[in-house]
């Protein structure tokens, strides 16, 4: 396993991520995404929509970042969507009282005090209250890693909603919040969707789009941030058919990942022990990241939850009518949820391979790789002339403006042809294509693939299709 240290250094050094408004000292918090970042996100998201809307039972739909602030009264949000704060006195770092007792479990287990780990997880699942996080601290000597003191303040919930206001004027009135997750701009357009889309149920809503947290700490680059990207699907079934569907989705989700790469062996299922407020059953998908597991999808099971409290709150009937058995009722709702940034993230950690390589002069030379599937990589194929004369360049690019028009291609024509393989390597380019001597009298050229390294001849005509079929 890498360092997480040496994924971030290569995703700015190669244009995958930079940190958001580095010139002034960077925001924490917030990250932007380079060349190569942008097209694995745009990748990510276009598999998981297809996956999603290209059968008869999804819709899509976007839904605005603002919403009426009621939304999230009838969610919960406003109440309940907080996090246990506590500072420590010597240092003024503040932290999450939940991840600084999950951290230090994670140290123990480390050092074998498994009695004393599972003592304090044991306690951590039954808290009630923000007065049993201190005292789990105070009791086990829970360290601030800042200053190794034990002198904390009292915890306090955070509300991690972004507040901003509406018109000229900051008042009471004029509040609204960046949405915290994209699930309630799906519950509040169910029966407009419904209704427009003429979906019976079983049937589902997807959405891609950014959410906000305010989050006390983020941390581990991509994987806690507080400006993201969600990618959710709330399926409406009938009340009584929910655990079969969550199980359903739960295959389907897990397939997918399977097949755009993913390492089964860096996957798992982590049950949650404590529901969530609106749900019945709940699990995430977990990867394991250079620090450690991590959640990269969850799949919950939501009951009536949210189409019952916006029924509430609205005063406007949120109920499905099935005509043919003359029934009317709310329908319960399995969500899947992901990130597009903790995807992209699992996915760059999971292609990152470092291999000894020697060549045919003996000398032994290390390889960076990017295992991206063909499917996901940035760049799908890169053209090279051999070398920038005797016509070589002009026919490459040809070859290059030719398969511009169907796939993302990058041109390259600096250096050894050695050192540009290994340029494409580092950015997981699957497909790379020489244009030689004999490319000029036979139209044909070498197509090198990036795990193998093996290397073909074929005709120029045919690389479209020698590209698709290795991807598809």
């Amino acid at each position: 396993m890498y360092k997480l240290e040496t994924i971030i250094s290569l995703a700015k050094r190669r244009g995958f991520v930079f940190q958001s408004s580095e010139i002034y000292g960077g925001l924490n918090g917030c990250w932007d995404y380079g060349p190569l970042g942008v097209e694995l996100l745009l990748k990510i998201k276009d598999s998981w929509w297809k996956s999603m809307t290209f059968r008869d039972d999804i819709e899509g739909v976007d839904a605005s970042i603002l919403m009426h602030p009621r939304t999230w009264d009838a969610s919960g949000h406003t109440k309940q969507f907080s996090d246990p704060m506590i500072d420590n006195k010597v240092s003024k770092a503040r932290f999450r009282a939940d991840n600084l007792i999950e951290e230090h479990i994670i140290k123990l287990r480390s050092k074998n005090k498994n009695d004393e780990a599972d003592t304090i997880e044991q306690k951590l699942a039954n808290i009630k209250e923000n007065n049993d996080y201190l005292t789990i601290i105070l009791d086990h000597g829970i360290k601030d890693p800042v200053s190794g003191t034990t002198e904390w303040t009292e915890v306090r919930n955070f509300n991690l909603m972004f507040k901003t206001f509406i018109g000229p004027l900051e008042e009471a009135s004029s509040v609204v919040y960046l949405r915290p997750e994209s699930a309630q701009g799906i519950f509040v357009n169910f029966k407009n969707i419904a209704e427009t889309a003429r979906q019976k149920v079983p049937f589902g809503i997807a959405q891609i789009g950014k959410a906000f947290r305010n989050e006390i700490n983020t941390k581990n680059f991509l994987f806690r941030t507080r400006e993201f990207e969600q990618m959710e699907m709330q399926y409406f079934v009938k009340p009584g058919a929910e655990l079969d569907w969550f199980d359903y989705w739960k295959k389907q989700r897990w397939q997918w990942y399977i097949d755009l790469g993913m390492d089964e062996s860096k996957m798992r299922w982590k049950n949650h022990d404590k529901l969530a407020h609106y749900a019945n059953h709940a699990v995430d998908i977990e990867f394991e990241f250079p620090f450690g597991w991590g959640e990269i999808e969850g799949i919950h099971s939501r009951t009536d939850f949210d189409l019952r409290n916006h029924q509430e709150f609205s005063g406007k009937k949120m109920e499905y009518v099935d005509a043919v058995n003359n029934e009317r009722y709310l329908p319960f709702v399995v969500e899947t949820s992901g990130g597009v940034s903790r995807g992209l993230m699992a996915f760059l950690c999971n292609a990152y391979s470092e291999e000894h390589v020697t060549d045919d002069n003996g000398k032994t030379d290390v390889r960076t790789v990017l295992r991206f599937s063909p499917k996901l990589a940035p760049i799908t194929a890169a053209v090279f002339p051999l070398v920038n004369k005797d016509g070589m360049p002009e026919l490459a690019q040809s070859v290059y403006q030719d398969l511009q028009k169907s796939m993302k291609v990058q041109y390259d024509s600096s250096g050894a042809i050695g050192r540009r393989y290994r340029r494409q390597d580092e950015i997981g380019t699957p497909f790379c294509i020489t244009i030689d001597g004999e490319s000029l009298t036979e139209n044909t050229v070498t197509i090198r693939e990036r795990d193998s390294m093996k290397q073909e001849r074929i005709s120029i005509d045919k690389i479209k299709n020698y590209i698709n079929d290795k991807i598809y």
